[in-house]
C-alpha cells in the first residue's frame, strides 16, 4: 500500500516537472517571436528578412497596417514588439503629441519625398498660382515645404522647426497654393492639382517611381531616415538587437536596391549619429 502510494506520488511529481519544463520551453520560444508592424510598401523587404531571421532563431510575425492606423499607437499599447514604417522626425513628433516613449533601435532606409505631376515635367513649367498637394501631418508637411524651398518655389521662415503649416512660408513669389491632404491620398489628388508631393512609400504603392518625380530628396535628408522602433523598456531586448543586426547587412541592402529600383535607399548609421541630425535640423526632442 505504502509502495503504491509512493509510486503514485513519484508519478505525479514527474508529470508536474515535465509540465513545468514544457511551459519553460514554450516561454523561451515565445521570447524569440517578434511581432513587427509595417506598411505594405515594405512587405517584400520584411518577407525577405523573415526568412533570414528564421535561420537565426527568430520567428517574425509581420503585421501590416493600412494608412488609417498608426503603428506607433499599436506599439505603445503593446500589441506589437517593434514597428518599421517611419522616419525619426515623425517618431519624435508622435512622442511629443502623445506622451509616449517609443525609441529608435536601428536605422533602415530613406524613402525620398518627391514632387510628382501629370501636367508638368520640370520646375520651370510650374505656373504662378499653381496648386500643390502636400501630406497634412506636421512632419511630412514640413518636409514638403523644405523640398519646395530646395526647388526655389518658396522660402520657409527663418525659425523653421521642421513642422508644416501655412504660416511657415516666408516667401512665395509664384503664389503657390498649398493643398494639405491625407498622406495616403496624395497620389489620388494628382488629377485635381498641378503637382503633388508624395511620400515614397505611398508612391511605391501607387506605382510611381522616384525617376518619375520632377524633384526629390536625396540621402542628405537626415531627419527623414527611417527606423525600427520599440518601446523604451524593450530597447535592449537581445532578440530585437539581433533583428536590427540582420536588417543592417549587405545582403538586405542589396535586396532593397534591386527590388525597389532606387526608390528606397538603405541607410545604416549609428543611433548616436542619428541624434545629431535631429539637432541640426531643429527637430524638437
Amino acid at each position: 500500500m505504502v509502495k503504491k502510494a509512493f509510486i503514485s506520488i513519484l508519478a505525479f511529481i514527474l508529470v508536474f516537472s515535465l509540465a513545468g519544463c514544457g511551459k519553460k520551453a514554450g516561454s523561451e520560444a515565445k521570447d524569440k517571436k517578434i511581432k513587427v508592424g509595417i506598411r505594405s510598401s515594405e512587405l517584400r523587404t520584411w518577407e525577405f528578412i523573415k526568412e533570414k531571421a528564421k535561420k537565426e532563431g527568430l520567428d517574425l510575425e509581420l503585421v501590416t497596417f493600412n494608412a488609417s492606423v498608426d503603428p506607433n499607437q499599436v506599439l505603445a499599447e503593446g500589441d506589437i514588439d517593434v514597428n518599421a514604417f517611419q522616419h525619426i522626425a515623425y517618431l519624435t513628433s508622435f512622442n511629443e503629441k502623445n506622451g509616449t516613449d517609443i525609441v529608435p533601435i536601428g536605422t533602415t532606409i530613406i524613402a525620398p519625398l518627391g514632387l510628382y505631376s501629370k501636367k508638368y515635367k520640370s520646375l520651370d513649367e510650374i505656373p504662378k498660382n499653381a496648386k500643390i498637394a502636400v501630406p497634412n501631418d506636421a512632419t511630412n508637411w514640413g518636409r514638403a515645404l523644405l523640398l519646395l524651398q530646395e526647388a526655389k518655389l518658396i522660402k520657409v521662415v527663418d525659425n523653421f522647426d521642421g513642422n508644416g503649416g501655412v504660416d511657415k512660408i516666408k516667401e512665395n513669389p509664384k503664389n503657390i497654393e498649398i493643398v494639405p491632404v491625407d498622406g495616403a491620398a496624395t497620389p489620388r489628388v494628382m488629377d485635381d492639382v498641378d503637382a503633388s508631393i508624395i511620400n515614397n512609400g505611398v508612391a511605391v504603392e501607387a506605382g510611381l517611381y522616384l525617376k518619375d518625380a520632377i524633384i526629390h530628396e536625396s540621402a542628405t535628408a537626415k531627419p527623414y531616415i527611417n527606423v525600427i522602433a520599440a518601446r523604451k523598456e524593450d530597447a535592449d531586448r537581445p532578440e530585437l538587437k539581433k533583428l536590427v543586426k540582420i536588417y543592417q547587412t549587405d545582403e538586405v541592402a542589396n535586396f532593397i536596391k534591386k527590388t525597389y529600383k532606387g526608390n528606397f535607399i538603405p541607410t545604416f548609421i549609428p543611433l548616436e549619429e542619428l541624434k545629431t541630425f535631429k539637432d541640426a535640423y531643429k527637430i524638437k526632442k
